[in-house]
């Protein structure tokens, strides 16, 4: 994936944005099947680019260059459909789940690549439990990377929000772990896993990423997983908390609500206005509570002083004072149509959950993402209206 940005960047501009979506690959049962290498020969082309991931029960989708909402589904959709066919010849399925919903028999086999084994050799156990997680990562392009971090600084308190818009992991090892992601606290057992610190400039940014590869905490510049990251590859800041949304539309709302909240950020950067202030081990916390509740909790509004508020009330506060942006891009009516869907409908954790509910299977909760990867969140067999999970499936405290 190619992401430029041309020239220097004025009010007028919409960055382009792009995305990388992780998936499973399960078999019929809904156990997970190694049959990656043949899925990715088997796939037709298309656009973007389809890749291995850490295990071969995985795959990555990583989607064009888009300056539209609506090039970006259509890439979303394309790729999705394109593994599922794929997979369906080789008796598999594409499943966008967060993490494994049923039990894992041992340990994954791990993609060809001597990156990946070294990973393995130096991690241990923390690969084994952290390397077989999905998420959903967003590309916004970037003037340069002094503005990467400009714009890291001002989506910090953002990033339990986008979490908790996300959370899709609450099924995993066939039974409901009580997080609306349970994704987030497995990939946090990386070192370099989780928020990064405030930074003072692209240079702070070097530094912090050298002292993590002279330790060995990061084995290569690749393995710095903070949630936000300057992108090596291409020209764009990269948001990395999500879980992968159970449908293409899912994704692309994160996807046009990063690029303004990107775009927000190197404004009030430019305009000289300072970041809301979130302690390190505050925002840890603040990610916890995301992960724990989903879209249906409660999280810290960055636009409220960081007060805990239910996530969709931040989420309307966040379009009211992102509409300029989303305005200019053309993306509102999208937004505010997907985020009324889910209102309705509930965040990808309350439907896999009531999906378990009929009949208290997991493999029940395999197959309605399964269904819900390819024909979208309209297409899907809709769980009944969304409700918060029962006391008891529900951690207390905090």
């Amino acid at each position: 994936m190619v992401i430029t940005q041309a020239g220097p960047r004025d009010c007028t501009d919409v960055p382009t944005m792009g995305v990388e979506e992780e998936f499973f690959l399960v078999e019929d049962s809904g156990l997970l099947s190694p049959c990656s290498v043949e899925v990715l020969d088997g796939a037709a082309s298309g656009p973007g680019e389809l890749f291995g991931e850490f295990t071969r029960s995985q795959v990555e989708a990583a989607g064009p260059v888009c300056a539209t909402v609506e090039d970006l589904l259509a890439g979303l959709r394309s790729a999705r459909l394109r593994l599922a066919e794929s997979a369906a010849r080789h008796g598999a399925r594409v499943v966008a789940g967060g993490v494994p919903v049923l039990p894992e028999a041992g340990p994954q086999r791990l993609n060809p690549g001597s990156r990946y084994h070294r990973i393995a050799e130096r991690f241990g156990a923390v690969a084994d439990a952290a390397g077989t997680n999905c998420g959903c990562h967003v590309h916004v392009a970037v003037p340069d990377r002094d503005s990467g971090v400009a714009a890291s600084n001002h989506m910090r308190p953002w990033l339990p929000v986008l979490l908790a818009l996300s959370a899709n992991s609450p099924v995993c090892a066939g039974a409901d772990t009580g997080y609306a992601s349970w994704r987030q606290p497995r990939w946090s057992r990386w070192p370099t896993a989780g928020p990064p610190p405030p930074m003072e400039s692209a240079r702070h940014y070097e530094t912090c990423v050298a002292a993590l590869l002279e330790s060995g905490a990061a084995l290569d510049r690749r393995m710095l997983y903070w949630d936000v990251r300057l992108s090596d590859r291409h020209p764009t800041v990269e948001i990395r908390v999500c879980d992968v949304p159970a449908t293409p539309e899912e994704s692309a709302l994160v996807a046009v609500l990063v690029r303004a909240l990107v775009s927000a950020a190197l404004d009030a950067a430019a305009a000289g206005r300072t970041p809301l202030r979130r302690d390190p081990a505050v925002l840890r916390g603040d990610l916890w509570r995301a992960a724990r509740d989903g879209l249906e909790g409660s999280c810290p509004d960055p636009l409220g002083g960081g007060r805990l508020r239910p996530v969709h009330a931040v989420l309307e506060g966040a379009v009211e004072h992102l509409r300029p942006y989303l305005d200019r891009s053309g993306d509102l009516e999208f937004v505010r149509a997907v985020l009324g869907t889910l209102r309705v409908r509930g965040g990808g954790a309350v439907r896999q959950r009531a999906a378990y509910a009929r009949r208290s299977r997991a493999a029940d909760v395999v197959d309605y993402l399964a269904e819900a990867t390819v024909t979208g969140l309209d297409g899907a067999l809709a769980p009944p209206p969304a409700v918060l999970p029962p006391a008891h499936v529900r951690p207390s405290g905090g």
